[in-house]
């Protein structure tokens, strides 16, 4: 188990959660990470979900949606009883989670932040989120990954 290298897998591990790597080799000209992932895995586009790092009032939140949808950012701030939502700069979601855009995990985050779970995730016994690098993905039960991240769940894609 040692040895595979980012802070989500270290969580995994040490939670002893049940959980499946999935790594791919990730080509830098690709437009969308996360349809990369899908298409390179084999994998449903609506079962792989993006991380993506948001600005709520001035704190950084995450909101976890599939790959074939936005983010709803009034969604997002209802959800986290706030006001207003933006996309985070992504100096500031790197710095925050300490990974680097394309490979932010919901797991094992530098700075824990707030977590908002897309409802369509219930629908899958599993589901796939970055496991914290570029071509590495994590499949993982919503349930789990809900639990981990203490994450609210709410329908925030568009």
């Amino acid at each position: 188990m040692a040895g595979r290298g980012t802070p989500a897998t270290a969580l995994l591990d040490e939670q002893r959660v049940a959980h499946t790597l999935h790594s791919y080799a990730h080509d830098p000209r690709h437009e969308s990470y996360g349809l990369e992932a899908a298409e390179a895995l084999g994998l449903l586009p609506n079962q792989v979900f993006k991380t993506l790092v948001v600005d709520l009032d001035g704190s950084l939140a995450v909101g976890v949606v599939p790959v074939t949808n936005q983010l709803d950012l009034k969604a997002l701030a209802a959800a986290l009883k706030g006001k207003k939502a933006k996309m985070a700069e992504v100096a500031a979601a790197e710095r925050a989670t300490g990974y680097v855009a394309g490979g932010i995990s919901p797991l094992g985050q530098k700075k824990r932040l707030p977590v908002v779970l897309d409802t369509s995730a219930t629908n899958f016994g599993t589901i796939f989120v970055s496991a914290g690098r570029r071509g590495l993905e994590v499949e993982i039960a919503p349930a789990d990954l809900t639990r981990l991240t203490n994450a609210a769940v709410a329908n925030i894609s568009a």
